[in-house]
């Protein structure tokens, strides 16, 4: 960036002020002109020799006749609606880049830094005001301890190590078999240490698959995890109809070889991230999931396992959100299965907070749900992506139904009717409870699809035999 560069920053609190000190000392980013803020008590003054103006919807023609370049929304803890109102104002000042520092929970509670702000998004608009969690006191059941993550490329596993770096782990397992994400996600969080983002730990990229028993067992022998978070798993539910050994192989049994490991080499806290599409399920995606809630919940004692389900999180790689925004960028149309079609969201960084809160307050054998809050209607959602960039629905950019797809269903439910959420002490963390202690036998299946996944000289003929798999699934009706 070119010192000559003019920013404005909205909002004067801790998080503006900690924006503009960094600015000013690195002197690479350009020149802050002033800071926008509505607070009567700041409004008049200097901070660090800068000038806060305001109220923000009042110096509009200021900013006409003095423009910048950059705006950056340094307000953590603003609601979505006053984002949408300061983004707005922003838009129609002209502004080359609007940016936002994003509401996560290490800014709130007291830490900002310039390489967190990162350019706005609808999805900065969608969904509900997200709890703020005290996340470094969340934590301290793993400071100084050894974490692994599992599938820590995904959007799931790289949010989780992120907020990891607050919780003053000793060493922090980056586990997945993809080279690239595995790579990415490694030097981002390299890049935030050096930017005094969060606390020193020793990242550990890890290339593997669950899927290789002796690997995994090898593995977690020799690194001594404390903690596991497994996030790794095949999500995609129309592809993995397609595939369906494959999800069953990767997701069930690469769970099975973690789990056998954690136990075998003294894990003490185990952490399955779940999902919706596991209860009542109809995809092969969702059966595999509810087959892994079932093997983590019967663990004994030892190790400390527990599962946190929830829906989808807006902003994950392959979400419909993308999908739609590139529908939307060539013109249209932007493809919805059916105009009744619901699916509870939230984002990435809330869901992580509260995995990582349950981490240390759940009990042994428990099944936690996330507050989702309340479900939204799919084509309401494409409408304001669509109005987001400028054009009307129907009218610019058209909206074509194309059906369900295999494994797709209209609504998604967080419980089934045998299971009872009940509201914990923390605030959007439910614990499941069911009335009825029937439950598939997880031993006698698995063992069923085993020749299936993995070559077995007794059993060739159903060796990847798709058509097997379904019957014997069928067989053990979740």
């Amino acid at each position: 960036m070119e010192k000559t560069k003019r920013l404005y920053i909205v909002g004067a609190g801790f998080a503006g002020r900690a924006l503009a000190n960094e600015i000013t000392i690195k002197k690479i980013f350009g020149q802050v002109v002033a800071f926008l803020d509505d607070d009567p008590e700041k409004i008049g003054k200097k901070v660090y020799g800068i000038p806060v103006l305001g109220p923000i919807k009042d110096v509009a023609d200021l900013l006409r006749t003095n423009p910048a370049d950059e705006a950056i929304i340094a307000i953590p803890s603003a609601t979505r609606e006053y984002l949408v109102e300061i983004y707005n104002l922003l838009k129609k000042l002209n502004f080359k880049k609007i940016r936002i520092l994003p509401a996560i929970s290490q800014i709130i509670e007291g830490e900002a830094h310039l390489i967190q702000t990162r350019s706005i998004d609808l999805q900065d608009f969608l969904g509900r005001d997200p709890i703020a969690i005290k996340l470094k006191q969340s934590l301290s059941y793993v400071r100084g301890k050894r974490v692994l993550v599992t599938g820590a490329g995904g959007s799931i596993g790289s949010e989780l190590c992120r907020q990891l770096l607050s919780g003053g782990v000793a060493r922090l397992y980056l586990l997945g078999h993809g080279e690239n994400s595995i790579y990415q996600i490694d030097r981002e969080l390299r890049l935030l240490q050096e930017e005094g983002v969060g606390e020193k730990a020793n990242i550990v990229p890890v290339i593997g698959d669950l899927k290789d028993e002796k690997y995994i067992d090898f593995l977690l022998k020799n690194l001594k995890a404390d903690a596991i978070f497994h996030a790794a798993a095949y999500k995609h539910v129309p592809m993995m109809e397609e595939n369906p050994v494959a999800v069953i192989e990767n997701n069930v049994l690469g769970t099975l070889n973690i789990i056998n490991s954690s136990i075998k080499h003294g894990v003490k806290r185990f952490v399955h991230i779940s999902t919706d599409k596991a209860v009542q399920p109809v995809s092969v995606y969702g059966i595999s999931k509810y087959i892994c809630e079932e093997m983590v919940l019967k663990q004994g004692q030892g190790t400390n396992f527990m599962v946190v389900r929830f829906g989808n999180v807006l902003g994950s790689r392959g979400s419909i959100v993308p999908l739609f925004q590139q529908q939307i960028e060539k013109g249209g149309p932007v493809t919805i299965t059916h105009p009744d079609a619901r699916r509870y969201f939230m984002t990435i960084s809330e869901a992580c907070s509260l995995v990582l809160k349950v981490g240390g307050i759940g009990e042994n054998g428990s099944l936690y749900l996330l507050d989702m809050g309340e479900p939204v209607r799919i084509v309401d959602l494409a409408e304001q992506l669509i109005r987001f960039h400028g054009y009307e629905p129907e009218t610019d950019i058209k909206i074509e139904y194309i059906g369900l797809r295999p494994g797709e269903r209209l609504d998604e439910a967080l419980f089934a009717p045998d299971e009872e959420p009940r509201q914990t002490e923390f605030p959007r963390i439910l614990q499941v409870s069911r009335k009825s202690k029937d439950s598939i036998d997880t031993d006698k299946l698995i063992e069923a699809l085993k020749p299936i996944c993995c070559f077995d000289p007794a059993h060739p003929k159903i060796y990847r035999n798709a058509e097997k798999l379904r019957e014997i699934i069928n067989k053990f009706s979740c």
